[in-house]
């Protein structure tokens, strides 16, 4: 062998997965299928790391929220993810989104520089019998995502994960348009896009009425991850659903008017040069053609110029908590870990950590020591034990990291300091974590 251990998938989890082994000092196989002749229905480039939904990491806070905590613990660690996205950020208010093509590239650069990574270009359709790492991510092949039922013994779950329209920015009518952020936190970072009462029930009705993408007959019973749920889906819950829900306008003041209107839509930075904005909230399955026309009744966006249209994509995820012991083992083949969204995790940074995890525990299962997990207190280690154990396995749904998945904080506490009260004791069990379990680089 000409490596030590070998990682299949070079997105977010295996690009980190990877450079925490190699900074450990073992040699490292990362097989990635794009730019060997395959990609994937929601892929666009070879570059490691692509980011294929929004540009956001999410919440940077952390003293208030559950993922500005767990970049924190990233940063700590030395997440190569963290680094690059801190590196080729854009303004989004007290979010962290970044310049996406930047973004891969930078990670892409770092990964074929390191000396102890050799990136290969190749489609794995088996699962490895010497150590390995599976981070294939919710877009599987086919004949691996076979053999891993094979192997696990349980049909592999799924839903669906839909991608938001990107829009020009000089197509957007600023003169209806507004900068701003909610509550005026963090800047004026969003372009807000004001909708009366007429105008947003009639938007509604446009979603209900217009031609969806049709699905393939083994996709149709596949359900919606809550967190990521098309806009047309939430509009056939009710006509109030969408304004109390990414078109709220509560916390915006109209120039215009000095008031929150009715219903706004929010379009965030989704490049450097800040020429390409990205629809909050407004993943889809619409037909592209009804998604021009619909999303031109939007005020302020009438002439709107598309860099990308929505799209839909089915992703699989193992039922973790049932097939993974709690250092990411398989348990019927503990030769192999699996890492990041195919576990059953959801977002960016949750993919990037559970990466990162499964990347220590291999380094030191390699060099004969055991890492402990992280405590069940801080980010990492509720997201961990949430995926391993913490949730049920007969209704295990994909998740982001949230306080929710922390043991509650004992006794009587104010509502308002609660969150900071989370984030204190995460950071204290971490700090001690972190300086009895994690060895320096190598």
């Amino acid at each position: 062998m000409t490596h030590d251990i070998q990682i299949v998938g070079g997105g977010l989890a295996g690009s980190e997965a990877a450079w925490q082994l190699a900074e450990a000092g073992w040699r490292v196989r990362l097989s990635e299928m794009r730019g060997g002749g395959d990609t994937t229905p929601a892929h666009e480039t070879d570059r490691l790391a692509e980011m294929v939904c929004s540009n956001s990491f999410r919440s940077d806070d952390p003293e208030n929220n559950a993922v500005g905590l767990l970049h924190q613990e990233l940063r700590r660690l030395g997440s190569l993810v963290m680094r690059a996205a801190d590196a080729h950020r854009v303004p989004a208010g007290s979010a962290l989104a970044v310049d996406r093509d930047g973004f891969a590239a930078e990670v892409t650069r770092a990964i074929e520089a390191h000396p102890r990574i050799m990136v290969v270009r190749e489609r794995v359709d088996a699962l490895p019998e010497h150590p390995a790492i599976i981070a294939t991510g919710p877009l599987t092949g086919s004949r691996l995502a076979e053999a891993i039922a094979a192997e696990t013994g349980s049909d592999a779950l799924a839903f669906f994960d839909a991608i938001a329209p990107i829009v020009h920015r000089d197509s957007i009518d600023m003169s209806v348009c507004w900068m701003a952020a909610r509550w005026d936190k963090g800047g004026k970072d969003y372009i807000n896009c004001p909708l009366d009462r007429s105008q947003y029930e009639a938007f509604v009705a446009a979603l209900n009425g217009g031609e969806k993408t049709e699905f393939k007959d083994w996709e149709r019973d596949t359900p919606y991850f809550e967190g990521c749920m098309p806009i047309e889906v939430m509009a056939e819950r009710g006509v109030d659903t969408l304004r109390y829900g990414p078109m709220k306008g509560v916390g915006l003041d109209d120039p215009r008017t000095g008031r929150w209107p009715y219903a706004c839509v929010q379009l965030r930075q989704d490049n450097a040069l800040g020429t390409l904005w990205n629809m909050v909230g407004f993943q889809t399955k619409l037909k592209h053609a009804e998604q021009v026309r619909i999303f031109r009744t939007i005020p302020g966006l009438e002439k709107a110029e598309f860099a990308r249209l929505g799209g839909i994509h089915r992703n699989s995820f193992i039922r973790s908590p049932e097939l993974l012991d709690s250092q990411l083992r398989l348990k019927t083949k503990p030769n192999i870990r699996f890492a990041g969204q195919i576990t059953g995790c959801e977002g960016y940074v949750e993919s990037t950590a559970v990466g990162l995890l499964a990347g220590l525990f291999t380094a030191a299962e390699l060099d004969g020591r055991t890492v402990r997990a992280p405590p069940v207190e801080t980010a990492l280690g509720a997201l961990l034990g949430h995926i391993t154990g913490g949730a049920e396995a007969a209704t295990f749904q994909p998740m982001n990291v949230n306080f929710g998945l922390m043991p509650p904080i004992p006794g009587r506490t104010r509502k308002a300091d609660r969150k900071k009260m989370y984030t204190d004791r995460a950071r204290a069990a971490f700090a001690d974590w972190l300086e009895r379990a994690v060895p320096e680089p190598a």
